[in-house]
């Protein structure tokens, strides 16, 4: 799938700059995608979080998550 996506959407293989953990700037940010469309949005927000990593950032993103599990909130 990874590489169909990286062939199929222009610079999608830079958002392998980071390793993944178990939450993202992409997914608090956006619903779960199972569609190309969805990729490519997922992706800029995947590259915003490689030009802009932070330990800010990362907090954020840390705190947005434990929000969005005990709001139960998820999709």
């Amino acid at each position: 799938f990874i590489t169909e996506l990286s062939q199929k959407i222009p610079h999608y293989h830079l958002r392998h700059l980071v390793r993944p953990g178990l939450t993202g700037w992409a997914q608090v940010r956006y619903r779960y995608g199972s569609s190309f469309e969805d990729a490519a949005i997922k992706l800029t927000f995947d590259l915003y979080y490689v030009k802009n990593i932070s330990m800010i950032l990362d907090i954020k993103i840390a705190l947005k998550t434990i929000l969005t599990v005990l709001s139960r909130q998820g999709r």
